[in-house]
């Protein structure tokens, strides 16, 4: 019998689709992260099927349990706490094992709060990369950000609340000042869209208290992503951020060097070329 893959809502119940609907309740199994807040999601719509646990710290072993299950005749469908199973949460090990062991496996589409952020970021859709969550440690964080900075493509993170602050100016210093979208609480009452550069999305929780389930959309590093940097002089961003991010004048040029995609040394090339431009304008020889 098949593994059948079922999104949930990740947070208003009107998106869990009539295909997920009568698929959880035509299985024999439910495997999930928290078996009591998938009850409340299954009371809520009458679905009495019995649940069983699924989650990181078990995946091994239950994995070819349920693998064991299926190829006995039972169908299972696997659920996350909310969204796609398998996005930055447990299903791959389980999802291998079911192929290799011959298993079918149906995906059943809903919910994901990568795509919902994405679409209605403002930036582009042709191209992103997903990168689920960050690392915790700063200096892991770091280098993770040094490593996508040359990426063309759109971002995409999930972020904690208490973490957003620290990743967010991490986020500007390494990859630049780009257009952003912060969307938080996705679906739900509250749901917000916070819009614009990095710096203005760190300003916006300079008086506020980071609250909800945060995703992240960043430009990629291309011309028509970036935070305008390319209609401006070089000398012109290397003022504006000393004088509104208060940085020393070389670590002002690093940053202007980031968001162009430059080394530090082009960036002083770009700069005495811009002078010299200027000198001659001006009718200095």
């Amino acid at each position: 019998m098949p593994l059948y893959l079922v999104s949930t809502p990740i947070g208003n119940l009107e998106d869990l689709t009539l295909r997920a609907l009568r698929v959880l309740k035509e299985v024999d199994l439910i495997a999930c992260e928290d078996t009591r807040h998938t009850r409340r999601l299954l009371d809520h719509f009458g679905v009495n099927k019995p649940t069983i646990s699924y989650h990181e710290h078990n995946e091994q072993k239950r994995a070819d349990e349920l693998v064991e299950r299926m190829l006995g005749g039972e169908s299972i469908a696997l659920v996350s706490d909310a969204g796609t199973p398998g996005i930055s949460d447990p299903a791959y090990r389980i999802v291998t094992a079911a192929i290799e062991r011959g298993v079918t496996v149906v995906p059943v589409p809903g919910a994901t709060a990568m795509i919902a952020a994405l679409v209605a970021s403002g930036l582009p859709t042709d191209s992103f990369l997903f990168a689920g969550f960050l690392p915790n440690k700063k200096g892991a964080r770091r280098a993770k950000l040094e490593e996508l900075k040359s990426e063309r493509a759109t971002l995409i993170f999930y972020e904690a609340p208490h973490r957003i602050r620290e990743t967010l100016a991490d986020a500007r210093e390494i990859l630049g000042d780009r257009q952003m979208a912060l969307a938080r609480e996705l679906t739900k009452l509250h749901e917000e869209f916070i819009r614009g550069n990095i710096s203005d999305v760190i300003a916006h929780f300079e008086s506020r208290e980071p609250r909800g389930e945060m995703t992240l959309v960043i430009a990629g590093n291309r011309e028509d992503n970036l935070s305008l940097v390319e209609d401006i002089p070089i000398s012109e961003q290397v003022e504006r951020l000393a004088r509104e991010q208060g940085l020393s004048r070389n670590d002002a040029i690093k940053q202007a060097a980031r968001s162009r995609g430059l080394s530090k040394r082009e960036a002083y090339q770009l700069m005495l070329e811009e002078k010299e431009s200027n000198e001659n304008e001006d009718g200095i020889v």
